[in-house]
């Protein structure tokens, strides 16, 4: 439990900018309530809101991204790792410390999202506590890259990247049409990266279709595990610099 300390005062430094957690947690609302307007106008599938409710939740853990990234790259900066690295803490008690406050930003998230779906008409059952379930997992994939990012690069370059993660990650996902309507090289590259999977195993999840949610939440496990070993390498390799 020796990252507890650590994780405290990072959900403080968070918490220090509340209008972007605001904006990250409000944002997501604005665009379902848009887009299920955009649904009774011009009827489409995919925006009704039982398949447009998971593309969005999953689309607002791109601000987890974000999060997670200018944190450690302000830490960097700051010099502020470089003191604390003295502690006994390990790398992987540093990325933990990082991860817990975010999963709370994650929950706020999908909360609010889901009380707004049901004033849109998305009908509460079981099947919403599975899709929390898998929506959890789908969150760590996404601080998973912030930390990844966070860990080589300053918050200025985070900054930038992140303009470029999010259009890739949310153009990649699924969520405003599906990857198969342009087919080809895109829909080769969007298999093989984990944001389609991890919008469609919250929608299997929603759906009830749990037989169908283990292929795409393999590929989201994947890769989460992957970022956050090379984020505890990283970390890792800066402590013995």
């Amino acid at each position: 439990m020796r990252f507890v300390a650590f994780a405290s005062r990072n959900q403080k430094e968070i918490v220090r900018d509340p209008l972007t957690i605001m904006f990250g947690v409000g944002l997501p609302v604005v665009i379902m309530w848009l887009f299920t307007m955009m649904q009774k106008n011009m009827p489409m599938e995919l925006y009704k809101i039982e398949n447009l409710t998971p593309g969005v939740i999953v689309f607002s853990f791109a601000f987890l991204t974000l999060f997670s990234g200018m944190l450690i790259g302000k830490d960097k900066g700051s010099s502020f790792l470089m003191r604390i690295f003295v502690s006994p803490l390990k790398p992987s008690d540093y990325i933990i410390g990082y991860t817990i406050p975010l999963i709370f930003i994650a929950i706020m998230q999908i909360v609010v999202c889901f009380i707004a779906a049901y004033f849109l008409e998305l009908k509460l059952d079981w099947n919403v506590i599975v899709a929390i379930g898998v929506l959890l997992v789908n969150a760590l994939l996404y601080i998973g890259f912030g930390l990844m990012l966070g860990t080589f690069f300053t918050d200025k370059q985070v900054g930038g990247i992140f303009a470029l993660f999010v259009n890739i990650a949310t153009w990649l996902s699924g969520t405003w049409f599906t990857v198969d309507m342009i087919g080809g090289v895109f829909e080769k590259v969007a298999s093989v990266l984990p944001f389609v999977h991890a919008v469609d195993a919250t929608r299997f999840a929603l759906q009830g279709e749990y037989s169908e949610i283990w292929v795409p939440l393999l590929w989201v496990v994947g890769y989460t595990i992957v970022l956050y070993l090379i984020a505890i390498v990283g970390f890792r390799k800066k402590m013995s610099d």
